[in-house]
């Protein structure tokens, strides 16, 4: 792509398509072919640009809903995250009042024990990488013929964090009844030995799992997230033993009163199968520990590329990377290499660690677990989108640009997007929507993100939007779009 051709595509700002009214632009939806040439970029814009614009008149619909009030309750409190956060507790009150029915008191020690496992095994399901992935893709199989209304609901499959933290939080709730319940049979009993040994544990757990909890609460991960991330980890490996610990204490102790073998006790025992398979998600994920050799490319003092060629990525994964890998990790979408061997990811001064990357590049990082999904891979349920990212978000879209599969309008607000992130990048965009909407925030400022991504959307006849940025700005424009009936999705920022 030549200079000028670069240039025009950075002062684009926004596209003619119709002099009809909206809503008869509207109805003039383009069809939208399923097979693309790479050649030719997928568009979802009217081929007649002879036409004056309407677009540039073009006004924000009311919201819909009474009140804001309402609106707030619907589309942010209400998220799918904490519909699916509710559900698990609803499932766990409903399963500990069957269990009260059943023993005519309080429920029993294993029951009680089970359902802590159970819980366990379900929250770390929902962050192991292939469990993910498989999630990602039973919900994205679906048809694109199959009626709107269900693949949008579909396509907020990335707020699955919900289960994680709901069966974490019930898990722990569980365990605190499992701590009352020993601490008054042990009361009663005054017996010593293994039975003390259980009761002191149960107390040290307790204390991870608080650890645990108030570490993860959003405005502290938010404000101190490397040590949430240490909290997390330590607290959580060590749960692990104690309830290792605690199984076979309490496999030993019942071996004696039933005169079993304590191999026998603990096959037979739930909470032991639960907790086996919980550890061996985990211990799979940092089994795939490993040091890579990383080629850096400098775009800027703000921003630099990092090259990999371990392994051949397909579109649409993140991967996690880290100089210190029992302290931090730091998540980055991939960037397939255009000859399909190995694969990069952009990072942008945002932090201590990303600007210690960028002014004293690694030579190695470690890597951990496999490539995971993220939200953009949702956008395969839709025949068209209109991508929004600001500033270093358009590395995570960079994957959805080079697929070429999913027709897309590209909204990108940044400072200085050439010399910030170079023409490598530029050219990417504009090779996928020659007429993307790059915003040079240095020279106009910022813009009404919310106008801008209603303007392309409307434009182009898109399904859905996406955006990628700060959580700020993306709650800014989801909200804007669904309180107007448009589906939107973005990442969440709650676990």
């Amino acid at each position: 792509m030549t200079d000028p051709e670069r240039q025009a595509g950075i002062n684009t700002i926004s596209s003619s398509s119709s002099n009809s009214s909206l809503q008869d632009l509207k109805e003039k939806k383009v069809v939208i072919a399923n097979t693309l040439n790479l050649s030719s970029p997928p568009s979802m814009t009217p081929s007649d640009d002879s036409k004056p614009s309407v677009i540039k008149d073009l006004t924000l619909p009311e919201q819909r809903g009474i009140n804001d009030a309402s609106r707030q309750l619907r589309h942010v409190f209400f998220s799918v995250y904490r519909k699916m956060f509710a559900v698990i507790f609803v499932v766990n009150l409903t399963i500990f009042i069957i269990l009260v029915a059943k023993s005519k008191g309080y429920p029993t020690l294993s029951n009680v024990k089970d359902a802590t496992s159970a819980n366990i095994l379900a929250s770390v399901m929902m962050r192991q990488e292939n469990v993910v992935n498989f999630i990602f893709e039973i919900a994205t199989l679906v048809p694109i013929s199959t009626p709107f209304f269900i693949r949008r609901r579909l396509a907020k499959v990335y707020h699955y964090g919900g289960v994680h933290s709901g069966c974490g939080v019930a898990a722990v709730v569980w365990f605190i009844l499992y701590t009352v319940l020993t601490t008054r049979n042990f009361v009663q009993s005054s017996a010593g030995g293994l039975p003390i040994a259980n009761v002191v544990t149960c107390y040290i757990l307790v204390t991870m799992y608080l650890f645990i909890i108030i570490g993860a609460h959003p405005s502290f991960r938010r404000r101190f997230h490397d040590y949430f991330e240490v909290v997390h980890r330590f607290a959580g490996w060590t749960s692990f033993v104690i309830l290792w610990t605690q199984t076979f204490i309490l496999g030993v102790e019942s071996s004696r009163s039933e005169e079993k073998n304590l191999g026998l006790v603990l096959v037979q025992n739930p909470g032991f199968w639960f907790l086996l398979i919980s550890t061996s998600f985990i211990s799979l994920s940092w089994g795939r520990l490993r040091l890579r050799d990383v080629r850096v490319e400098v775009l800027s003092s703000h921003a630099t590329r990092l090259h990999f060629t371990y392994k051949d990525m397909k579109p649409y994964y993140g991967l996690k990377v880290s100089e210190r890998p029992l302290f931090e990790w730091h998540a980055f979408a991939t960037i397939p290499e255009p000859d399909g061997k190995g694969f990069s990811f952009v990072v942008s001064n945002a932090g201590d660690w990303t600007n210690k990357i960028i002014n004293s590049p690694p030579t190695k990082l470690y890597t951990r677990g496999y490539p995971v999904h993220g939200p953009l891979y949702g956008a395969r349920l839709f025949r068209g989108v209109v991508l929004v990212a600001t500033g270093s978000g358009i590395g995570p879209c960079m994957s959805l640009l080079v697929d070429n599969k999913i027709p897309r309008r590209i909204l990108w607000s940044t400072r200085n997007p050439e010399t910030t992130y170079g023409p490598g990048i530029i050219d990417t965009v504009l090779k996928a929507d020659p007429k993307a909407v790059i915003w040079n925030t240095t020279e106009k400022g910022y813009p009404d993100i919310v106008m801008e991504t209603y303007k392309l959307y409307v434009e182009s006849g898109a399904e859905a939007v996406y955006i990628i940025s700060n959580p700020k700005v993306t709650r800014k424009v989801v909200f804007g779009m669904e309180s107007r009936g448009i589906a939107a999705y973005g990442p969440i920022f709650d676990s």
